[in-house]
């Protein structure tokens, strides 16, 4: 099997918190659950790990594995059945005192012939979440 490094990089998103408010809601797991578009469902979290189903593509697990204060949380592939590991970077940028930027980060080794499937929906996914850190409040 081939297998590439998949890396798909989200939108920059503006978002309206300081950056220590935004880091603070998404080191827990349990927030998480509110960025999820429709298209997740049997969400499952603690603080650190999370699982769920991504309609018509694979359950999913997650750990958050280090994490920088206000800056960077280092998540990987924890569980789940998706068919390979990953890691997924949640980046944040300070702007000013009430303005942040937020950035996911995905990188993975995909099997070559699982690529044209699960790039695109993966990227829409991830840009949909990153949109969604926008509505934090």
């Amino acid at each position: 099997i081939i297998i590439e490094m998949s890396h798909i990089e989200t939108e920059k998103v503006n978002c309206q918190q300081p950056a220590e408010k935004l880091y603070t809601f998404l080191i827990d797991f349990n927030n998480f659950k509110s960025l999820m578009p429709a298209q997740v469902s049997n969400w499952q979290s603690t603080e650190d790990t999370c699982t769920f189903t991504i309609n018509n593509m694979a359950t999913v697990g997650m750990k958050i594995e280090s994490k920088t204060p206000h800056n960077k949380i280092h998540i990987i592939s924890d569980g789940g059945k998706v068919p390979f590991s990953f890691t997924l970077d949640v980046l944040i940028t300070p702007v000013d005192a009430g303005n942040s930027i937020g950035q996911l980060v995905f990188d993975a080794d995909i099997p070559i012939f699982l690529r044209p499937m699960v790039e695109g929906p993966l990227g829409n996914f991830f840009n949909l979440l990153a949109k969604k850190m926008a509505d934090i409040k």
